[in-house]
């Protein structure tokens, strides 16, 4: 553990709390794409299969908890509270998140670490979470009424990948034999994937202006 690894996993918790305190105090999911809460429910699941036979640390099983329980009922609320749901835009939100889980399958069936069921889907989780975001950013161009919450939201998933990015950077100049293609290629992709969305993010604090990304 690091600075920037446990920089990186607060950031992580931080986007996480800031969802469900959209969810729970206003009672609304507008603007949140229950496709891309879908592929994250999936992403932990699948990468977590060790939670109760591979013990690592009380902080890291916590952690894996906290993930995969925030995941689901965020999941849960949008599909069957009776409030929540009402705010969650079905017709905008189209985008075939299976069109992602399949490719990534196949992905992680060629290329991984070990050709075993679990390092299959470690791999998997590490291939979807990369390209998870896609459906929540189609969908925020699409509307363009990007709340406070929920622009924060985005920008704390984004930045918890960066900070892995210098995290992993810091471990290949501190640790002998620290190389591991895989995550670094996907976490790249992934942080990739966010720079538009920062750019918008960072113009619109800097005028002080309400978030909005070009359709």
């Amino acid at each position: 553990m690091n600075i920037f690894r446990l920089s990186a996993d607060m950031t992580h918790l931080a986007s996480v709390l800031v969802l469900l305190l959209k969810i729970h105090t206003i009672k609304s999911c507008a603007g949140i794409s229950l496709k891309t809460q879908e592929l994250y429910a999936i992403v932990f699941v699948t990468r977590y299969l060790d939670i109760f036979t591979d013990y690592i640390s009380l902080y890291n099983t916590v952690m894996k908890l906290i993930f995969l329980g925030s995941s689901f009922s965020i999941v849960w609320y949008m599909r069957h509270h009776k409030i929540v749901r009402r705010s969650y835009d079905k017709d905008q939100d189209t985008f075939r998140h299976y069109i992602l889980a399949v490719p990534c399958l196949l992905l992680a069936l060629l290329i991984n670490e070990k050709f075993t069921f679990k390092e299959v889907m470690w791999s998997f989780s590490l291939y979807l979470e990369a390209v998870a975001i896609l459906p929540q950013l189609v969908l925020l161009q699409r509307t363009r009424n990007i709340d406070n919450l929920t622009g924060q939201y985005v920008f704390l998933l984004g930045a918890y990948r960066a900070l892995y990015i210098v995290n992993w950077i810091y471990r290949y100049f501190t640790e002998p034999h620290f190389v591991h293609w895989i995550p670094w290629i996907a976490g790249l992709v992934q942080t990739l994937l966010y720079a538009d969305f920062f750019y918008y993010y960072f113009q619109s604090v800097k005028n002080n202006q309400k978030l909005h990304l070009p359709a």
